[in-house]
């Protein structure tokens, strides 16, 4: 899954590379329960993992945020703080681990307006700042699925480059097509096949 992220980052947009953004990455799925958080985390330590590159992980699911539970991590302040407050800065929220090149930001605090948080202009100055300053990190977004929220769109056309999270045999074919058209505005969007039965024959 990496090794396209990490081409695309490289490549120039004439050469179908990302506008802007190119190491951002919005993980999604169309619906709740398809591995989104699964693929973002282990995607980000498959990253972390190479020689060139580093990877920052960012709880962006703010209605059910999973990371730091998935890692038994003690939630924090993170992304819903910094939209809210110019107290907070990235380098304040990032969580360090124990694989070197990877770092953690969690969801932050809940807010009742957390949705609309992620489609503002904070969430879009943010990531400018984001792409900007850790430009030598694939910085790697837990995105909201797409038909829960609208803002989750938003989220994902503001990213370099989308990844799609597709259930095996579960997701029905209509919200599969509802998700990538939703999609449209992306300028790389890209699926992967989630839980699926190898066939032994």
């Amino acid at each position: 899954i990496k090794r396209p992220l990490l081409q695309n980052m490289k490549r120039p947009p004439e050469a179908g590379g990302p506008v802007r953004r190119g190491n951002v990455v919005v993980v999604t799925s169309a619906l709740a329960g398809e591995g989104k958080t699964f693929v973002s985390t282990n995607l980000a330590m498959s990253i972390a993992m190479e020689i060139d590159h580093a990877a920052m992980l960012i709880d962006g699911d703010v209605l059910r945020p999973a990371v730091f539970k998935r890692l038994n991590l003690k939630p924090q302040t993170g992304l819903m703080d910094v939209l809210l407050s110019r107290q907070f800065s990235a380098a304040d929220l990032l969580v360090a681990t124990n694989v070197p090149k990877l770092t953690l930001m969690n969801s932050g605090t809940g807010q009742d307006r957390a949705e609309e948080l992620l489609a503002s202009v904070a969430m879009e100055h943010f990531l400018d700042e984001l792409s900007a300053t850790y430009h030598d990190r694939v910085i790697i977004i837990d995105s909201p699925p797409l038909l829960v929220t609208t803002e989750s769109r938003v989220l994902a056309e503001r990213a370099g480059q989308v990844i799609l999270v597709v259930e095996a045999d579960q997701t029905p074919r209509e919200q599969i097509v509802r998700a990538f058209e939703t999609l449209a505005e992306c300028p790389i969007v890209m699926s992967v096949l989630n839980k699926a039965q190898a066939n032994e024959t």
